[in-house]
C-alpha cells in the first residue's frame, strides 16, 4: 500500500473529529455531492469518505466543500470497518475505486441487489434486506419511474427474503407480478420467483381470488365508518347499531333492511332507510360466501396484491384497506412480520379527507406508523407529493427513496423531515432522469444514487404510449 498522499489528488482535506472532514482543491475534479471519495492522510492511513456539500468558485478556479468519513480501510483494501475512523491533519482526497465502494457492503450475498450507481455505472448497488424492519417512505413526481423502480424492490424482497408482503394497489401496476418479464430471462433470481406463492386479489376474480371482506368481521368502530354513523351526530341509530351489531353481521344480504324495518322503532327504520339510500347491499366488496381476504393473509403468502382500482364505489377500496388495516393490528402481539406496501399512499393517508371511512384508515394508519414497527408491522408508503401524507405518519419513516422531483416545496419538507440526508443530495434530485434515485437511511450503508435496474417481472400499469401514423397515412 501507498504510504505518502496520492501525487494526482486534486483535494487536501482535514478532519478534527474522524467523523467529518472538510476539503477545498482545484475545480479540475469537480467532486459532486454523494462523490465516494478514498483519503489518504501523511502517516498513509486509507479511509472512505462521502462528499455531502461542495461549492466552488470561478473567479480562483477553486472547489472547497464537506463530508463524511464512512470508515478504515483495510490493508489490502478490499474491507471497510465502519466502526473506526481516525482524524487527520492533512489528507489527500481523490474520487474511490469500485473496490472501495463495494466493501461497504460485507456480504454481497445478504444484499438486495436494485441497479448501479450513477458514479460507477459498471459497480451494483444495493440495499440492506434486514434494514425493512423499518418504516419507508418512496416518492417522485410523474414520470419519475417510481413505480417501476419500486417493482424491482419488491421482486429483490420476493427473491432474497422470507419477509411476506400485502400491497395496496390502486392503479393496478402490481397485477403481473407473478408474470415473468420477457427480457428478464432465466436466472437464478427468476427461478426463485416463479416459486413464491403470490396472491393477485381483485374484485372481478371468481374465488378464491377475489377481493373481498366480511362485514361481520369488522370492528363496531368500522362499520359505523361504512355507513357514516356518528356515535353523538347519530346517536339514535349508532345505538340501534350497537345493540343490534351481533344480528346484523348474522344475516344476509336484503334481510338486514326487513330485519331492521321488523323492529318497529324509529331509529332502526332510519338505520335501513341510511342502508338503502347509500346502497351499501348493492357493493361486490362484501364477501357473501367468497373468501374474505383478511383470512387469505392469515394463510401468510410470499406476497399478496390487492386490486383496489377495480371496484365500482371508491368507498370499496377504503373498506377493504380499513378490514386489513384493523384485521393486522388485532392480532399484532402474534409478532408475524409483514411488510405493508401501499401504492399512491396520499389515497390512504391525506390529512385533507374527512369522511368517516378515510378518518377511520387514516387514524389506524397513523397507529401502526407509530407502534406497529415492534409488532413487525412495516410500512412502506410511495406517492407522488409528500405534503399530501400526514405528517405524523412520514415523520416515523426511517428510510427514504427519492426520484426526481423538481418542486422546490417538496424537496424542502424532505429536508426537514429527513434531516439525515445532506441538503445538497436531495437537491440533486430535481436534475434526476427516468429510472434514477437517491436512498438513504437505515438500508443502505450509506447515501447512494442509483440507476435502477431492469424488472424481473411485467409491469401491470406501463404509460399508454401516443399512436403514430406512417408517411403514407
Amino acid at each position: 500500500m501507498n504510504d505518502s498522499r496520492s501525487p494526482d489528488a486534486d483535494f487536501s482535506a482535514v478532519s478534527l473529529d474522524g467523523r467529518y472532514f472538510r476539503f477545498a482543491g482545484s475545480i479540475r475534479s469537480a467532486l459532486d455531492p454523494g462523490a465516494f471519495v478514498t483519503l489518504l492522510s501523511d502517516d498513509g492511513t486509507h479511509q472512505l469518505g462521502q462528499v455531502e456539500e461542495a461549492r466552488f468558485s470561478i473567479e480562483d478556479g477553486g472547489m472547497q466543500g464537506a463530508g463524511r468519513i464512512l470508515g478504515l480501510v483495510s490493508e489490502d483494501g478490499q474491507h471497510l470497518d465502519q466502526r473506526r475512523s481516525r482524524p487527520f491533519g492533512g489528507a489527500s482526497v481523490s474520487p474511490a475505486d469500485a473496490t472501495a465502494v463495494k466493501a461497504l457492503y460485507d456480504n454481497p450475498v445478504d444484499v438486495l441487489d436494485i441497479g448501479s450507481y450513477l458514479a460507477l455505472a459498471d459497480l451494483p448497488a444495493h440495499l440492506l434486506p434486514h434494514r425493512f424492519n423499518r418504516h419507508t417512505f418512496w416518492c417522485g413526481q410523474s414520470g419519475s419511474g417510481k413505480t417501476y423502480a419500486l417493482g424491482v424492490v419488491l421482486e429483490q424482497i420476493l427473491v432474497r427474503t422470507g419477509l411476506p408482503m400485502v400491497i395496496f394497489d390502486p392503479n393496478a401496476d402490481f397485477v403481473r407480478l407473478r408474470e415473468a418479464n420477457s427480457g428478464a430471462g432465466e436466472t437464478d433470481a427468476t427461478r426463485a420467483l416463479s416459486n413464491r406463492n403470490i396472491r393477485i386479489l381483485r374484485p372481478s376474480s371468481p374465488n378464491p381470488d377475489s377481493l373481498r371482506v366480511r362485514f361481520i368481521d369488522l370492528p363496531l368502530r368500522a362499520k359505523a365508518a361504512v355507513m357514516r354513523l356518528h356515535p353523538l351526530n347519530d346517536r339514535d341509530e349508532y345505538n340501534e347499531l350497537v345493540h343490534l351489531d351481533e344480528m346484523i353481521g348474522s344475516v344476509e344480504g336484503n334481510d338486514v333492511v326487513s330485519m331492521l324495518r321488523s323492529r318497529g322503532s324509529a331509529a332502526a327504520a332510519s338505520l335501513a332507510a341510511r342502508i338503502e339510500n347509500l346502497g351499501l347491499l348493492d357493493w361486490n366488496v362484501w364477501a357473501q360466501g367468497f373468501e374474505a381476504v383478511t383470512d387469505i393473509l392469515d394463510t401468510r403468502p410470499d406476497a399478496t396484491v390487492l386490486d383496489l382500482g377495480g371496484f365500482d364505489n371508491p368507498d370499496e377500496s377504503l373498506v377493504v384497506a380499513m378490514a386489513v388495516l384493523d384485521d393486522l393490528w388485532a392480532k399484532r402481539e402474534q409478532r408475524r412480520p409483514l411488510l405493508i406496501v401501499i401504492d399512491e399512499a396520499h389515497n390512504l393517508g391525506s390529512p385533507d379527507q374527512h369522511s368517516p371511512l378515510h378518518v377511520a384508515v387514516r387514524e389506524r394508519l397513523i397507529q401502526i406508523a407509530a407502534e406497529g414497527r415492534k409488532f413487525g408491522l412495516w410500512l412502506l408508503l410511495s406517492t407522488q407529493r409528500p405534503s399530501r401524507i400526514d405528517p405524523s405518519i412520514i415523520s416515523q419513516c426511517d428510510n427514504l427513496a427519492l426520484m426526481k422531483m423538481t418542486s422546490p416545496l417538496d424537496l424542502s419538507e424532505l429536508a426537514t423531515i429527513f434531516g439525515f440526508v445532506p441538503s445538497a443530495m436531495l437537491a440533486r434530485a430535481s436534475r434526476f432522469q427516468q429510472g434514477e434515485a437517491l436512498f438513504a437511511g437505515g438500508f443502505t450503508a450509506a447515501p447512494t444514487m442509483v440507476r435502477m435496474g431492469p424488472r424481473l417481472t411485467r409491469e401491470g400499469g406501463a404509460d399508454v404510449t401516443v399512436p403514430t401514423r406512417s408517411a403514407a397515412d
